[in-house]
């Protein structure tokens, strides 16, 4: 497993931009503008671990520790807590991560139905996102049948 990177929701990207990149010195490396979805990604990267670039894998810059600034269009007040997102980590087969989980008794909120993602809650509640290392792994079952579990 490899951490990727750590999701949080903005109300104003400007005013986050300036925040990340002019004081903290962050670099933007990725931006996804999202229309059906009416979001934008915006992912940042310290200039050191910039320097350390190696390429790209899943379209995410491989290796590279994040933070993923997610700015939804439509107009939302985040209280405490929701404006953090999640955890990111990259994992090697995405069916045998979920099913060891599982059998440690933690619930997978949402299965890897499409054999890329799944989300699974810390127990202190913070979601936690797996992802498939490469292409989606093929879809099988039983995931692919799984409903999603509560939040994530």
């Amino acid at each position: 497993m490899r951490y990727l990177h750590t999701m949080v929701r903005v109300s104003d990207i400007d005013a986050s931009l300036k925040f990340y990149c002019d004081g903290l010195g962050l670099r933007e490396l990725r931006r996804v503008e999202n229309k059906a979805g009416r979001f934008t990604l915006v992912f940042l990267a310290a200039q050191q671990d910039v320097d350390q670039y190696k390429g790209t894998e899943q379209g995410l810059v491989a290796g590279l520790p994040m933070i993923e600034l997610t700015y939804n269009w439509d107009s939302q007040e985040y209280g405490d807590g929701r404006n953090f997102g999640h955890l990111a980590f990259q994992v090697d087969d995405i069916y045998q991560a979920c099913e060891h989980l599982s059998k440690q008794g933690i619930t997978i909120n949402r299965p890897p139905r499409d054999g890329r993602m799944a989300f699974v809650r810390s127990p202190d509640g913070i979601s936690v996102e797996l992802l498939q290392k490469g292409e989606p792994l093929p879809v099988k079952a039983p995931w692919a049948e799984m409903q999603n579990i509560g939040d994530w």
